[in-house]
């Protein structure tokens, strides 16, 4: 923390003195933890994924759904016994995981916690992430995250410079994720269909942005070990996206089937949603 490189910003500040390019000191923030449904099905299951939402984030999407906490930095701030609690109380509430949902940028600190409880808590370990990561902060979770939930959300880097403040998006993703596989390269599941281990990439479909998606999606295809891919269709037009005509409007089914049907033509395995959630109906209240 004197000098904090976790996630691709490489701030370089010392996060006990002032805040890095993620908003946040060097105290853990949390705006929220709960059983959370609206997770891929293999997450959540009939229980519930523990999640637990950081306040702040290395990325600055202008549709953010989070935007209270990613950039208004809503929440509380913990310390590691108080969120060592929150870890056995989700447990205890009958969580088929502890989710640890934008936690980048306090990815020492868990690494921490895990080290220390995770053998003990005796359920999986989901990193849930939008993508944008150090392998350097990556290789210190390695042995500790059982799932990795990353996003990928763009190929273009007109399009991540516009959009989340990040020309080199695409640079540092593809790599992280390829590290994300050789740490957890298989998807295991329970006899209840619950994932175990393994990579789901999550990648959100945008309006007019179905050339992008194909060509992460080819890229992924390309992998000799290809992890799960969520096709997510749930984006609306919230927080600055009203300030860009051609993303303020819910994506129709024409773009999304067209992601989707690629995705199958590639032979990619994983999960698409239902039309109807194209709402905030999912995202918690912060």
């Amino acid at each position: 923390m004197n000098e904090c490189r976790l996630c691709p910003r490489n701030c370089r500040v010392d996060r006990k003195e002032k805040t890095g390019y993620c908003g946040c000191t060097d105290e853990i923030k949390i705006a929220k933890y709960m059983l959370h449904f609206g997770e891929e099905p293999c997450i959540s299951g009939k229980n519930g994924s523990g999640a637990i939402f950081f306040s702040g984030c290395s990325l600055r999407c202008v549709f953010c759904q989070n935007y209270p906490i990613s950039h208004e930095l809503k929440g509380e701030t913990v310390n590691e016994d108080r969120l060592t609690e929150i870890m056995y109380e989700l447990r205890d509430k009958g969580a088929h995981n502890i989710n640890f949902v934008t936690g980048t940028h306090y990815a020492d600190k868990i690494a921490n916690v895990l080290k220390k409880h995770k053998k003990n808590l005796g359920i999986p370990i989901v990193y849930n992430c939008g993508g944008y990561e150090n392998i350097e902060t990556l290789k210190m979770l390695d042995g500790l995250v059982d799932i990795f939930l990353p996003d990928m959300k763009y190929y273009s880097t007109e399009m991540s410079a516009k959009y989340s403040g990040a020309q080199d998006y695409f640079e540092k993703a593809l790599p992280a994720l390829k590290e994300m596989i050789r740490q957890q390269p298989k998807a295991v599941f329970d006899d209840n269909c619950i994932i175990h281990s393994g990579v789901i990439v999550r990648h959100l479909v945008l309006p007019k942005g179905y050339h992008d998606s194909m060509k992460i999606l080819d890229e992924i295809a390309a992998f000799p070990v290809r992890p799960l891919v969520s096709i997510m269709r749930q984006y609306t037009p919230c927080y600055n996206a009203y300030k860009y005509s051609e993303i303020n409007r819910k994506l129709t089914t024409f773009e999304y089937e067209k992601v989707t049907e690629y995705c199958a033509d590639l032979g990619l395995d994983g999960f698409m949603q239902e039309k109807g959630c194209e709402n905030l109906d999912m995202t918690p209240d912060f």
